[in-house]
C-alpha cells in the first residue's frame, strides 16, 4: 500500500507529539476565582464545589501568596454578604469599607503584584438575589446601572486592577467607563461579561454565595442560550463602550460562542469555566467514571483552543500542578 501522506508520523511519540502541539496551557492562562466571607481563620468547603472554599480575609492573604509562588498572577473577587447586610439597592455593595474593599485591600497588601480582578453585580448584596435593582416583578436597568457604576468606583478606590461586570445590564460598561475616567482612575481596567448566558450550570457558584433569586429567574437580562449572533453583538457594543477584555460565560457549552467571538473582536477574550462545569467533573470523577486529571487538563485545553487568551476556572491550582 502507497501513501503519499501519512498523518500519523507526526503522533507517533511523546516529542513529536510535543513539538506539533497547537495549543499549550500555562499559569498565564488563569484567573482564579475566590470567595471570602467575614470572619477570622474560616476555610469552610463549598459542599456542591468539593475542595473549593470561602476563605475570611487573612486566609484570602494565605491563598494569594501560595497562588503567586505557583505562578498565578489574576484573581476574580467574590463576596458572600451577611443577609442583614442585603437590601434592594445595593447599599452594602457601595461601604468603603466593606468587605470587597476589605478583600481587595488584603490582597494588595499580601501580595501588590497580584492582579485583582472584582465582581461587580448586585445580587451577593440583594435581598432578591437578582443582579438588579428590584421594582415589583421587574430588574430595573437604568438605576442599577448607577449603583453598578458607582460600585466600581468604590473597587477603584481601594485598589482592583479590574471591575469585572457581570450583571447584563444594557449601557453598564459606558457608564463605568465615564465614571472611572472622571474620577481619575484612568488605568482601572473593565473585563466584561459580555456574553453572559441564563444558564444551569451556575449553581454551585449561588450556593457559594447564598445569591441564587429569590423569584423567577434571570432571563430577562441574561442571554437565551440558543442564540449565538447576539452574543457578537452584544460583545462589540461593550467593546465600543469601552471594555478592555470581554468574557464568554459559561465555558464549556459555549466553545462555538467562544471562537465567534475570537473571531470579531480584537481585544482579549476570557472565558468562564463555571462551578456546574467543575462540580460535574469533580462528581464523576468520585464515582471513578473519569480520571479528573485528565479531565481537568482536556476542558482547559480545549477552552482555550476554542479561542479563549484567557479562563476563569477553580482548576487553576490542578492544572498549574498538571502543566508544571
Amino acid at each position: 500500500m502507497h501513501l503519499q501522506r501519512r498523518n500519523r508520523i507526526l503522533r507517533q511519540s511523546p516529542a513529536i507529539r510535543a513539538l506539533v502541539t497547537e495549543t499549550i496551557l500555562t499559569p498565564n492562562d488563569f484567573i482564579v476565582p475566590l470567595f471570602v466571607v467575614e470572619g477570622e481563620n474560616i476555610k469552610e468547603e463549598i459542599a456542591s464545589m468539593p475542595n473549593y472554599f470561602r476563605l475570611s480575609l487573612d486566609n484570602l492573604a494565605r491563598e494569594v501568596k501560595e497562588l503567586w509562588s505557583m505562578g498565578l498572577k489574576s484573581m476574580l473577587l467574590f463576596i458572600k454578604c451577611r443577609d442583614e447586610l442585603k437590601d434592594n439597592k445595593g447599599t452594602e455593595a457601595l461601604n468603603p469599607d466593606g468587605l470587597m474593599q476589605q478583600a481587595i485591600k488584603t490582597v494588595k497588601n499580601a501580595c501588590p503584584d497580584m492582579l485583582v480582578m472584582t465582581d461587580v453585580a448586585l445580587d451577593p448584596f440583594s435581598s432578591f438575589g437578582h443582579d438588579g435593582i428590584v421594582d415589583g416583578a421587574e430588574i430595573v436597568n437604568d438605576a442599577t446601572v448607577d449603583v453598578l457604576a458607582a460600585m466600581s468606583l468604590s473597587h477603584a478606590k481601594a485598589g482592583a486592577d479590574f471591575v469585572a461586570p457581570s450583571d447584563m445590564m444594557d449601557g453598564r460598561i459606558g457608564a463605568i467607563r465615564k465614571t472611572l475616567e472622571e474620577n481619575g482612575f484612568t488605568k482601572t481596567g473593565i473585563m466584561s461579561y459580555s456574553a453572559k448566558y441564563a444558564s444551569c450550570f451556575y449553581g454551585p457558584f449561588r450556593d457559594a454565595l447564598d445569591s441564587a433569586p429569590g423569584f423567577g429567574d434571570k432571563k430577562t437580562y441574561q442571554m437565551n442560550y440558543a442564540n449565538r449572533i447576539e452574543a457578537v453583538k452584544e460583545t462589540l457594543m461593550d467593546i465600543e463602550e469601552g471594555a478592555d477584555i470581554v468574557m464568554v460565560k459559561p465555558a464549556l457549552a459555549y466553545l462555538d460562542i467562544i471562537r465567534e467571538v475570537k473571531n470579531a473582536v480584537n481585544v482579549p477574550v476570557s472565558a468562564y469555566n463555571i462551578s456546574g462545569e467543575y462540580a460535574m467533573i469533580k462528581a464523576a470523577a468520585n464515582m471513578g467514571w473519569i480520571d479528573e486529571n485528565k479531565a481537568i487538563l482536556e476542558t482547559l485545553t480545549a477552552i482555550k483552543r476554542a479561542g479563549a487568551d484567557l479562563i476563569a476556572t477553580y482548576f487553576a491550582k490542578d492544572a498549574v500542578k498538571l502543566i508544571g
